[in-house]
This record gives C-alpha cells, sequence and structure tokens, in this order.
C-alpha cells in the first residue's frame, strides 16, 4: 500500500514528509493506522546526531548507515491487519506502541525486567525484529525505522512484540504518552528512584518526561517535589501537576533545598534535561543528600564518557546513580496500569497536551518544542 510518513535522510535536516511503499505484515506482525504520534525529544536525538554512533564507530562494529529513517516511537494507533501467528491482537484493536519490545521469553522478560528485552538490541539496525527484512521502502530504497516502529506515519507495520492492546474508549492521543513519555518519567521516580512517602524529590528538566516525573513522585507521597527548568511556562505546569517548589537552575535550587531540608538535601535527584552532559552530574551530586539516589534518565550525546561526580561523597554519604529506560517499567503490565490510574482522574495526560499538529507541520512541532513552548506535542492523523 501507499502511505505517508515522515523521513530523516540525514544529520541537522528536517524531517521530509514524502509517500511511501509499504508492504503487508508478515509471520508475527501487524499494521497499524496511527492515531496519534508524540514529539518526543528522543526523535530530535537522531536529527542532531546524539543517538547515532559515529561513522568510525559504524565501520569498527559493521553497522550499516541508519538513513534514511522513518521516525517516532511515541504512539498509538488502531490494528488493520495481522500477519500469521498473531494472537495478541486482531484488526479493529486499538494497540499502544512500545519502543522496548517485550518478547516474554528473554532472561529479562523472564525476570520481570520487560523494559531490557533482548529484542530491543536491534533498535537501530535496519529490518524487522522478526526477520531482518524491512516492509519500509521510498522509490525502492529500504527505510530504516525508529525503534522499530516508526509512528511519525500514517500507517506502518511493526513486530507483535512492539504493540499492547488497550481499551478502545481511551483517546489515542493520550495513550500515545503513555508509550513513551509517561512511563518513563513516571517509572524513573516511582520505580527506579523508589520514591517513599515524606521524601524530598528534585526533578532536572521539566519536558515530556519530567513532567511525568513530577506526577509520579506526588503519587509516590513525596512530601517535597521540587522541579527546576529554565523556562518559566513548564515551572508553572510543573505547580499544575503536583510540583510543591521550582526553580530556574540547580544552582539556584542548591541554597534553597539546603534550607528547607534542614541541611539534609534531597531524598530522590531525577536527572530529565533534553540532553544531560556529564558536568551537570555535579549538580545533581550537590542537590542529593546522604543515603539518596540520583537517576539518569535522560539522553546524553554517544561521545559522553566523563561525568562530574565527588567520588568520596558518593562513597562516604552513601549515594547512589542509577540509569533506566522506559523507567524501569514493563510495558505490558504497566501502560494498561498507568492508563487505568488516568481513567480514575489520578494521572493527568490531557494536560500535558500543548499542542496538536499535522503530520505535514512535524518541523513546527519541533521547532516549538526547541523553543520550549511545548510539554508535549502530538502529531495527530486524519
Amino acid at each position: 500500500m501507499k502511505t505517508r510518513a515522515a523521513v530523516l535522510w540525514g544529520l541537522n535536516q528536517e524531517w521530509k514528509v514524502e509517500e511511501i511503499d509499504l508492504h503487508p505484515p508478515k509471520a508475527g506482525e501487524v499494521l497499524v493506522k496511527m492515531g496519534a504520534a508524540g514529539l518526543c525529544h528522543s526523535d530530535e536525538h537522531l536529527v542532531t546526531g546524539d543517538m547515532i554512533p559515529s561513522e568510525a564507530l559504524r565501520e569498527q562494529l559493521g553497522l550499516p548507515d541508519p538513513f534514511p529513517l522513518i521516525g517516532g516511537h511515541e504512539g498509538a494507533g488502531v490494528v488493520v491487519e495481522v500477519g500469521p501467528g498473531v494472537t495478541s491482537v486482531q484488526p479493529g484493536d486499538h494497540v499502544s506502541a512500545s519502543f522496548i519490545p517485550s518478547c516474554g521469553r528473554c532472561r529479562y522478560c523472564s525476570t520481570g525486567r520487560q523494559n531490557l528485552c533482548d529484542l530491543g538490541g536491534s533498535t537501530f539496525m535496519r529490518g524487522q525484529i522478526t526477520d531482518g527484512t524491512s516492509r519500509h521502502f521510498v522509490g525502492g530504497q529500504e527505510l530504516n525505522v525508529m525503534a522499530k516502529l516508526g509512528t511519525f506515519s500514517e500507517h506502518t507495520v511493526v513486530a507483535e512484540a512492539s504493540v499492547i492492546k488497550v481499551d478502545p474508549d481511551l483517546p489515542l492521543d493520550c495513550v500515545a504518552l503513555v508509550s513513551c513519555g509517561v512511563a518513563t518519567g513516571f517509572g524513573s521516580a516511582v520505580e527506579r528512584a523508589g520514591t517513599q512517602v515524606g521524601d524530598t524529590v528534585v526533578v532536572v528538566g521539566i519536558g515530556g518526561i519530567g513532567i511525568n516525573a513530577v506526577q509520579g513522585a506526588r503519587m509516590a507521597g513525596a512530601r517535597r517535589v521540587i522541579a527546576v527548568d529554565p523556562v518559566e511556562f513548564k515551572r508553572e505546569k510543573a505547580m499544575e501537576l503536583g510540583a510543591t517548589h521550582t526553580f530556574s537552575s540547580m544552582e539556584e535550587a542548591i541554597p534553597a533545598v539546603m534550607e528547607m531540608t534542614w541541611g539534609q538535601m534531597a531524598d530522590r535527584v531525577i536527572m530529565t534535561p533534553g540532553v544531560l552532559y556529564g558536568e551537570m552530574m555535579a549538580g545533581a551530586n550537590d542537590l542529593c543528600g546522604k543515603g539518596g539516589t540520583m537517576v539518569v534518565t535522560a539522553i546524553a550525546p554517544m561521545t559522553q564518557t566523563e561525568a562530574s561526580v565527588n567520588l568520596f561523597q558518593l562513597a562516604m554519604w552513601q549515594k547512589e546513580i542509577k540509569g533506566t529506560i522506559f523507567g524501569s517499567l514493563n510495558p505490558r503490565a504497566d501502560i494498561p496500569k498507568l492508563l487505568d490510574l488516568y481513567r480514575e482522574g489520578s494521572l493527568k495526560l490531557d494536560e500535558l497536551i500543548t499542542r496538536r499538529y499535522p503530520l505535514d507541520d512535524i518541523n513546527v512541532g519541533y521547532q516549538d518544542m526547541r523553543d520550549g513552548i511545548n510539554i508535549r506535542g502530538v502529531v495527530v492523523f486524519d
């Protein structure tokens, strides 16, 4: 079939919306008509090259050129067709995308760590998870697909392992947000940081992930939820969704946190800036108190190999630093759980969407993200 998708042809280029050829699903695959796709910063990292291995490293590891590729890994839609062997969904089902697939059988899935599923290891490789061949083409040329999803496409073919059935009454734009940003932020605060009742939690960077770390910390019972971001609009939004205090920078926050905690500092510090650089960890370390936890959620450029952390304090104050992907949640269990919290009114999703865009305006949406005027922009398909 013919469909349209936003394609990235190289570093520092704009997304190009064009007609592509999409082949039908094979065994273990599904054809999805997308309803909504979130404009997540992770796709911006493809544009800037933060998530793209250097040419030298690709040559060393034998990796192919990642371009051209269809972007998008946060999304939701409706199943149109299923390939042989698919059992968990059928045509007409509403589904959430899962940028981390879950096979249910590997060491990590079978021990309750679906976010580390071995199938995720081929995220930047060409071809489908199922058999390594491609379903997406433009002018006869194979297209790579972001996270094996390509939600910036009106239709896409994905592995059954990459979609999760959801209730059909839920709005697809809200379901799309839970597939990445909401789950990652919420899980960073609740699961990976282990926020407890009465804690002081600092969230650095209030975008589509950080705002949900704020929500997660609030719902976990934190006494103080401190949001740090240079953009006033984002600080105001954080206050609406659960923050108790806001500051424009870590430097501004440090003395205030020291005063309000009588010198104990924060129990949890969650790093969710748009781009994380090693020197920023010095501020996280200063904000973190004895026995505290620093969670690194944001993506750093692949070239970042050093971080500014006081190693004496790390040991003598018994601090810890944890990385996380997908907030250390289990997609198949936790996406429906978060949507249940939304239905009950506990988790705010509609309030996260600053603006909706047609696919043709995807570059406008990303410029709005760069300009700091969106918490989350969403592409809505007809």
